[in-house]
């Protein structure tokens, strides 16, 4: 099977884009999405992404953690496929699509910048030493001292693993505050069972958390990554965060063809 393919990257969050409108791609094929995501026998990223058509927004969204598997909502992913989108000339600088947790609207700048709506939250469970919280994908948040040196890998196996969240696990986020509007983070994801440079719905879940703890009065965050820097604004409407918006880069990497 030979297949044209495009790498894009979010704040170090990486993709494999495949425009997947005439339907050729087997969806059901985790052992070739699995292989064309890993970093040493195939193309290599965190996840796999189709764009296919959809009767009442500009495009529907399909995401593949890199295990293979369909997965939940992916921020860094859903602003991606937007630069994507404009790129084939499917939108210009707005854009409204499908993902698996509902609709999407988003906007892109002439500087790179993908703004993209998220789901509203209306469920926060805070306990004595975390947080936790569904932005699409479901997210625990937790503080540690010595960010920089925390092997994240396996602690956040640890909890993701752990009787919390049983056989559907969570992804992990580890937390230092900066400042009241800055926040430093680094995220375990599920599916890639292992960090990665960034993730959307963890620096969304984080700034959400934060507010929620009254860590920040701020309706703007900037939270740090390892791969960059993404700002997450909110509303809080009662007990719902609604107008939720993630911003940051989305980046072209390269385009090419695989033969399977």
């Amino acid at each position: 099977m030979h297949i044209t393919f495009y790498k894009y990257e979010g704040t170090g969050n990486d993709f494999v884009m495949i425009d997947n409108r005439e339907l050729t791609f087997p969806k059901d094929n985790i052992k070739l999405v699995k292989h064309l995501c890993d970093r040493r026998f195939g193309i290599g990223c965190d996840g796999l992404i189709l764009l296919e058509n959809d009767d009442e927004a500009d495009f529907k969204m399909v995401y593949y953690n890199s295990d293979g598997n369909p997965s939940s909502m992916c921020g860094n992913g859903g602003r991606c496929i937007v630069a994507f989108a404009k790129s084939l000339g499917i939108i210009k600088n707005e854009a409204k699509f499908i993902a698996i947790d509902g609709l999407h609207h988003a906007t892109t700048f002439d500087s790179g910048i993908v703004s993209l709506q998220m789901s509203d939250v209306d469920t926060i469970n805070i306990e004595k030493d975390y947080v936790f919280l569904n932005t699409g994908s479901p997210h625990h948040v937790t503080f540690v001292d010595d960010l920089e040196h925390l092997d994240v890998k396996n602690q956040g196996s640890k909890i993701r693993y752990s009787g919390l969240y049983c056989k559907a696990g969570s992804n992990v986020n580890f937390v230092k505050p900066i400042d009241d509007i800055t926040f430093a983070i680094r995220t375990y994801e599920r599916g890639v069972e292992d960090e990665t440079l960034s993730c959307g719905t963890g620096a969304t879940a984080v700034a959400i958390a934060m507010h929620a703890l009254g860590k920040t009065t701020a309706n703007s965050v900037e939270i740090l990554v390892e791969g960059g820097t993404l700002a997450v604004a909110y509303e809080k409407l009662g007990n719902c965060y609604t107008n939720v918006f993630l911003k940051g880069p989305a980046t072209f990497v390269f385009k090419g063809e695989i033969t399977c």
